[in-house]
């Protein structure tokens, strides 16, 4: 669960790659692709704490 919660991470900011550049550019609405995809990340990352942390309860 760990590692897929990690994987899911790093795709969703792979995927953004592009927006982020074009975001720094000035275009608007790659910002708010950017912006939505760092609010999943986020998301996903409070999922990954909380499976670690489940893990570690079970060892």
């Amino acid at each position: 669960m760990v590692t897929q919660h990690y994987e899911n991470m790093k795709r969703v900011l792979a995927e953004c790659e592009a927006d982020v550049l074009k975001a720094a550019g000035g275009n608007k609405a790659a910002g708010t692709r950017v912006r939505k995809a760092m609010q999943d990340v986020k998301n996903i990352a409070q999922e990954l704490r909380k499976s670690i942390l489940d893990a570690q309860k079970t060892d």
